[in-house]
């Protein structure tokens, strides 16, 4: 840098006087700078005009820095050679400096030496804004930022042909320890040119920290996580070292951060399990009861989700948490519950509070929208529940004609209706005393009857029709809607004293889409289906992408088809309804291919309208000839044809039957 340069720049830092940023043509860091500039000048009192030597500290001096680090030195240097073999080509040389501007670990070019140790670049330097005035190093303790100092950005004269990008590194609890360092002694003239070099240096500088982060904390259980549930294991940015009660004891960066957003829970004694509205059990549980070891997680007040594992202690002391103690200690596991969902955080707490009422005589509402599988969870609650053994009775009153529903509901006495039964009927709620009565989309029930139901459940009687002889009966309600029961008690259409009566608590069921699980609901549904059947990954993508208007029966209903017209086991997503790929996939050519037909069909709720006719009749043909020649080679033998395709033999049986295939006379 040539000295009318030099004295360009001297003139333009002695005129700033902070009321307007330095020059944005500069430097993308201006506001940075300009508020460094203004310590130089006003707090430091440097002089631009008189340039300083690099100042190299005494080898005493520097293995004194070392010594106060020496731990972090051990953690970082594979971190500091790693960024140098990225960078060393590109003409960087790395430093990495401890809290006070002191370099403590140098990597450069030994032909530069000369250059690097005038211009500071080099093992010992200080750069601290105080000693070297505006630099990345000095300036990033300064404001605990990450920044590129790039030529002129730079206040000593002498430094504004360099370009140095710093990031800093902090300790657990949040005090910076050391700054990561790349400078070049040439460089372009744009600041824009540094822009990877300083998202590269924050990578690593973070990689550094967390490193060191789990190195102090080696003996803690540590809770890691990531809003990317396939990225968490390898880079999983925020990390929680945690005590025995599932306190907060420590948090990188990131972690704090987070802690910070969500007030009141940035506290000293921060419980990890209130923060992501959890169970204790839920955050111990998951290397255990997890099968890829991570479980998701909603954050307290919000609608963000993260995806954790755990990473528990190398050694083991007396004083350790034994998770799995503490796991044997924590809530049963109920497998008919548990299996209605993975690590879904709403139906999490969903599962967990059916546990702990399960046993409980007291009235459930499950809530949810239509097909998110309220009767499964209630069948589920009975059959975990003390009345087990008893039985399990569920009546859809919006399925029921409104004529029936009160003969259907509390029976009637011999006699009551012409046609009826000579000796007259039950009715559910007695069919099903002692066990569990379930009103399905009680919504939908007239407001007549609903007075009726109110005094069953209030005395514990029912009086069948036609009848002046009450029945004592012992069930417990369990009662289901996707109506919003608030709007109907306010619209006149339903009873409040039957709301509160029927809601002793209420469970909520999430909608297909808005679940976390889909993956496990899809892999556990096509068990069930048939459990040789394979999902490709193009079709595994497909599914996990659609919204779902028609939740998990819809899910159902669309694996079902898929598995009914796939070849050889494997579902792909040419086998899917048209719905579930649509906007995914330009419209395919019918292929007539006898190896892999690809057709395409739109599906509704039941089969029979699933095919379009010309479609159908296309496929059929191809599909038809291909399972002749599978059978004829088979000597018509069902079992080894099965064994061929990967599905059972009822699946052969299936397929024959829909295409028209009959066995010949003479096997």
């Amino acid at each position: 840098m040539n000295n009318a340069s030099q004295r360009r720049h001297i003139d333009t830092i002695l005129s700033y006087g902070g009321h307007e940023s330095t020059n944005k043509r500069y430097s993308p860091t201006h506001e940075l700078i300009g508020r460094s500039w203004q310590r130089c000048l006003s707090e430091y009192g440097l002089d631009p005009s008189q340039p300083r030597p690099a100042r190299i500290v005494t080898h005493q001096t520097l293995r004194e820095h070392q010594d106060s680090v020496d731990e972090f030195l051990n953690v970082a240097r594979a971190g500091v050679e790693q960024l140098y073999t990225q960078i060393s080509g590109l003409g960087y040389v790395l430093l990495l400096s401890d809290h006070r501007g002191i370099t403590v670990q140098f990597l450069g070019n030994k032909h530069d030496d000369d250059r690097l140790h005038k211009a500071g670049l080099y093992l010992g330097a200080d750069w601290s804004e105080q000693y070297a005035g505006t630099s990345a190093v000095g300036t990033c303790i300064q404001e605990q930022q990450a920044l590129t100092c790039h030529r002129v950005d730079h206040f000593d004269s002498s430094h504004i042909s360099l370009t140095c990008t710093a990031a800093p590194i902090k300790d657990p609890s949040g005090q910076l320890l050391a700054v990561l360092d790349i400078s070049a002694l040439d460089s372009s003239r744009t600041p824009e040119s540094q822009n990877f070099a300083l998202h590269l240096t924050q990578l690593y500088a973070r990689l550094i920290e967390d490193a060191y982060f789990l190195r102090r904390y080696r003996h803690s259980l540590i809770f890691k996580c990531d809003q990317s549930r396939e990225l968490v294991q390898v880079n999983g940015q925020l990390l929680f070292a945690l005590d025995e009660q599932g306190n907060i004891l420590a948090a990188n960066t990131a972690g704090r951060a987070l802690l910070a957003q969500y007030q009141p829970f940035a506290t000293d004694s921060t419980s990890l399990p209130d923060l992501l509205e959890c169970q204790w059990r839920d955050i111990l549980s998951i290397t255990y009861e997890s099968k890829d070891g991570v479980r998701a997680f909603r954050v307290a007040g919000s609608q963000q989700m993260l995806y954790g594992i755990l990473i528990e202690p190398r050694t083991n002391t007396s004083s350790q948490l034994n998770v799995s103690e503490v796991l044997a200690s924590q809530e049963e596991s109920v497998p008919p519950l548990d299996k209605l969902c993975a690590d879904d955080p709403a139906m999490r707490q969903t599962i967990s509070l059916a546990k702990r009422l399960r046993h409980r005589d007291v009235s459930l509402l499950i809530l949810g929208e239509t097909g998110t599988g309220k009767e499964v969870l209630a069948k589920a609650i009975h059959a975990t529940s003390h009345r087990s053994d008893q039985p399990f009775m569920a009546v859809n009153c919006a399925a029921i004609p409104e004529s029936l529903i009160e003969s259907e509901l509390f029976g009637y006495a011999p006699g009551t209706f012409t046609g009826g039964r000579v000796k007259g009927a039950k009715g559910l709620i007695q069919e099903a005393n002692g066990g569990t009565l379930f009103l399905d989309e009680i919504g939908d029930m007239p407001l007549q009857l609903q007075s009726r139901l109110l005094r069953v459940l209030a005395e514990g009687q029912v009086l069948p029709l036609g009848s002046s002889q009450p029945v004592n009966i012992d069930v417990r309600v369990l009662a289901a809607t996707h109506c919003n029961l608030t709007q109907l008690i306010a619209d006149g259409l339903f009873r409040e004293d039957l709301y509160y009566r029927l809601n002793g608590a209420t469970l909520k069921l999430s909608a297909l889409k808005a679940r976390v699980d889909k993956q496990y609901l899809i892999k556990l549904l096509l068990k069930r289906i048939n459990p040789a059947a394979r999902l490709r990954a193009d079709a595994m993508s497909a599914l996990l992408a659609y919204s779902w208007p028609g939740n998990i029966r819809q899910l159902v209903n669309t694996l079902t088809f898929a598995e009914a017209v796939c070849k050889e086991g494997e579902i792909t997503v040419h086998h899917l309804p048209e719905e579930c790929i649509a906007g995914r996939l330009d419209k395919p050519t019918l292929a007539l291919s006898v190896q892999s037909p690809t057709p395409h069909y739109a599906s509704t709720v039941s089969p029979e309208p699933w095919l379009d006719p010309l479609l159908d009749k296309v496929d059929a043909i191809s599909e038809q000839q291909t399972l002749i020649d599978r059978l004829r080679q088979q000597r018509w033998n069902i079992s080894a044809v099965a064994k061929q395709l990967g599905v059972s033999r009822p699946t052969v049986y299936r397929r024959m039957k829909k295409l028209g295939i009959s066995l010949p006379r003479d096997v």
